[in-house]
């Protein structure tokens, strides 16, 4: 006889809701992959101005243009190249966001109607990757601030020595922090998305107001906020060009994940899809400004505490303040930043890739345990030891990722003309099965987009391999890409069209939902007057 005081062990698998999209294998969704519902649709233009003004707001914007000065160029190019990446991003994110809002499901079940069921697995493993390991990067961020708090309250903890060699890139009073900060966000990944909009209505208040002080603090406390604004570019001829180059594709790998996966928010939304052109000027203006106050403020702590080196990590500056309720509050507004970040960007992100990998046994609360698990494994304070590996990090991963995002946007917007069949993308022997569960076109126009960049990115890992001018073609790898994948993606889509999945009218989920919804009311109302007749 089992004892009724037993505690009750952990199912492995995830519960699955009875849906008419589970209904079509349950080997490739469960309920937090299948479309929104309507009552659960929540999320106004508000919400979504908020949210992005909540994830503009982050340690690794402040350091962006930052770390592009670091490499010779001057203030205002770094501007300029902060601004123009995410002009050309803003419009990827509103186009392949659109689709989200349209059909409310997330970035791995939309990719199944350019790439395939399996070749699906491509996207998102590649996008999960990147997610996991921004999620690990701003907790180290994070972790930086919670140490300064601590300072700031215990004065005696900056004392305690370094018990960690000093090439792992983090001392003992960093991990500390690390750890903590680590612990805090963890019942945050446990909340619902529907629910995160409170969260970054809270951030999108706190942090500006924050920062916008920082920067009054810039320019009152120093002449011009230090000497930062009359130095030049230090590089000159093809140099400069190609630094250029590379400072682009690395802004644009800052946020290269939204541009495939913002869908992943976008599919709780309330509100008509075209609010998503917003983006196209917000996010420039948006990021700029973050870049200029990273940069004002950076060189204003130089000049008023005379450092050998400017300050790019606000988590140095801000050690330095004498005031410690300031050093706490300014070390909380970016400690709030990371977190909202870390959620917004990357561990949503990284849970409906999990799910989508394996939905019978991950949701998205396990998806986002499980990356913060992850944060751990991956060393993250060695990526952020120097500015040149850092944007080496970015530009990695942009080479994928352009491609990517190009096929998704030709996919839905050209080829399939903005007609997807939101029942077809959770039925794995439908229209979207292409070749044995892989498009064909995706795969190739994958393979022609990435490879001119694949000697850069040897070379950037092991700097040792000579590639000679072959290093260029990566400088600019997202852009190159982008623009290779989609020719080669919408030629082979009109030459040799796969017939099948390019469909007459588009099939919403509310219009599945209904049509379920009117045959579950007329079998209810047979079996009713079957009862009748009995009785």
């Amino acid at each position: 006889m089992k004892s009724s005081f037993l505690p009750r062990l952990p199912r492995l698998q995830v519960p699955q809701t009875e849906s008419s999209f589970v209904r079509g294998d349950v080997r490739w969704t469960n309920k937090d992959l299948d479309p929104v519902p309507k009552d659960m649709r929540k999320w106004t233009v508000l919400s979504f101005i908020g949210y992005w003004v909540s994830d503009c707001f982050s340690v690794a914007n402040w350091q962006l243009a930052s770390s592009i000065i670091a490499i010779g160029l001057s203030w205002k190019e770094s501007l300029g190249m902060v601004a123009l990446g995410f002009f050309i991003l803003s419009i990827v994110i509103a186009m392949n966001g659109a689709i989200g809002a349209i059909y409310h499901v997330p970035f791995p079940v939309i990719a199944r109607a350019s790439w395939g069921f399996w070749g699906s697995y491509i996207p998102v493993l590649s996008r999960l990757i990147l997610a996991v390991f921004w999620f690990a990067t701003q907790v180290v961020n994070g972790g930086n601030s919670v140490a300064v708090m601590i300072g700031a309250i215990w004065p005696s903890f900056l004392d305690i020595p370094n018990a960690l060699p000093a090439n792992e890139g983090i001392t003992t009073q960093g991990m500390v922090g690390f750890f903590i900060f680590w612990l805090v966000q963890i019942p945050f990944l446990l909340v619902h998305p529907n629910k995160l909009r409170w969260l970054f209505l809270v951030k999108s208040i706190v942090v500006p107001t924050a920062w916008i002080a920082m920067l009054i603090w810039a320019f009152v406390s120093t002449s011009n906020a230090g000497d930062l604004f009359s130095q030049k570019s230090q590089l000159t001829g093809s140099s400069y060009a190609w630094a250029m180059m590379s400072a682009l594709t690395s802004v644009i790998g800052n946020y290269a994940t939204l541009s495939v996966n913002q869908a992943d928010f976008s599919r709780y939304s309330c509100v008509n899809p075209r609010w998503h052109i917003l983006y196209v000027f917000l996010l420039p203006a948006f990021f700029t400004f973050i870049a200029f106050i990273g940069i004002a403020v950076s060189s204003a702590g130089q000049a008023k505490f005379n450092t050998d080196s400017i300050p790019w990590d606000p988590n140095v500056l801000i050690a330095f303040w004498n005031n410690r309720a300031c050093r706490f509050f300014g070390a909380f507004s970016f400690a709030l930043a990371a977190l909202g970040s870390n959620i917004s960007a990357n561990s949503l992100a990284a849970a409906n890739d999990f799910s989508a990998l394996a939905p019978q046994f991950l949701n998205i609360r396990r998806g986002q345990l499980l990356c913060a698990l992850l944060a751990w494994a991956l060393v993250p304070w060695k990526i952020l030891a120097s500015a040149g590996n850092f944007l080496n990090f970015m530009s990695a991963y942009a080479v994928f990722l352009g491609p990517i995002a190009a096929i998704m946007l030709c996919d839905y917007w050209i080829v399939k003309r903005r007609k997807y069949d939101c029942v077809a993308l959770y039925r794995p022997m439908g229209i979207y099965r292409y070749f044995h569960g892989f498009s064909l076109h995706s795969l190739m126009a994958f393979v022609i987009g990435t490879v001119p960049s694949l000697p850069g990115l040897m070379h950037s890992v092991n700097a040792n391999i000579e590639i000679g001018v072959g290093i260029h073609p990566y400088e600019f790898g997202w852009l190159l890409g982008f623009v290779g994948s989609a020719v080669v993606y919408v030629g082979l889509s009109f030459c040799f069209p796969y017939a099948d999945a390019n469909i007459m009218t588009a099939i919403l989920p509310d219009d599945h939902l209904e049509e379920v919804g009117v045959e579950v009311n007329i079998v209810v109302l047979e079996n009713e007057q079957k009862g009748k007749e009995k009785n």
